[in-house]
């Protein structure tokens, strides 16, 4: 009996249609366990390295070392985009108004501005497979129900002329019907599941990243040092204000 009702002898059983609803259920499971695992790695590099990331970069000497400092420090690398963009665009604004060109646009507004754009990039590089991870938590159960409902039709199908049910010609169909439907579960809940945390561990990562534009913003458009929580103990005189020839 477990020879005859095992995985081996439904999947010999099986048609093209649920061999090819198996391996599609199988490949989304190897997808979306990548996915989390490799957000999960991702989180946890950016926690260990969340602290020590902005206290080099708030205890730099001047604004280049600082930004030297985070690329050695910000393994997400998300703060260095944001740093560098926010500190190109003030050394842009600068050299225009040399010019005359940019006098009509306020320092603030246009650091502003490039800062956001930072902070948009990072969100879709926390975003990333996402998307995937969501649509097969929503689509695989219905991958299984459609094998289910294929397996009864076996059934169905195995019954029609009989005119006594025999039990060996309804095991094993109805077996393949009951797999695809667990098949599904099994893809959907952990896709479900990782798609609920990486969507709350980002959101604590964005709060972070906005923090650090704020901060930075303040820095580069009024030469404000904003005290970071991480480091209680330095004074607002860390980094000097930035200055054309300093960015």
């Amino acid at each position: 009996m477990p020879e005859q009702t095992g995985l081996m002898h439904f999947w010999a059983q099986g048609d093209a249609v649920t061999h090819f609803v198996s391996i599609i259920l199988i490949g989304l499971s190897i997808i979306s366990w990548y996915v989390i695992l490799s957000k999960a790695l991702a989180h946890w590099r950016y926690r260990q390295s969340f602290s020590n990331t902005l206290s080099a970069f708030w205890s730099a000497p001047a604004l280049p070392a600082a930004i030297d400092a985070l690329h050695e420090a910000d393994r997400s690398g998300m703060f260095a985009l944001i740093a560098e963009t926010g500190a190109q665009a003030a050394l842009e604004h600068q050299k225009q108004s040399l010019r005359n060109i940019a006098t009509g646009i306020l320092a603030g507004d246009f650091i502003k501005q490039a800062l956001r754009q930072g902070m948009l990039q990072s969100q879709a590089h926390l975003e990333q497979g996402l998307t995937f991870l969501a649509s097969i938590g929503a689509t695989a159960p219905f991958i299984g129900l459609f094998g289910t409902v294929w397996g009864i039709y076996h059934a169905l199908v195995g019954l029609a002329g009989s005119t006594q049910v025999v039990l060996e010609k309804v095991a094993g169909p109805v077996g393949e019907a009951l797999i695809m439907t667990a098949g599904g579960l099994f893809v959907a809940i952990p896709a479900v599941l990782g798609y609920n945390a990486c969507v709350r561990a980002n959101r604590l990562v964005l709060a972070q990243l906005d923090a650090f534009a704020h901060a930075l913003y303040a820095y580069l458009a009024a030469g404000i040092r904003l005290e970071p929580r991480e480091s209680p103990g330095r004074t607002a005189s860390s980094i000097p204000a930035p200055k054309a020839q300093s960015i």
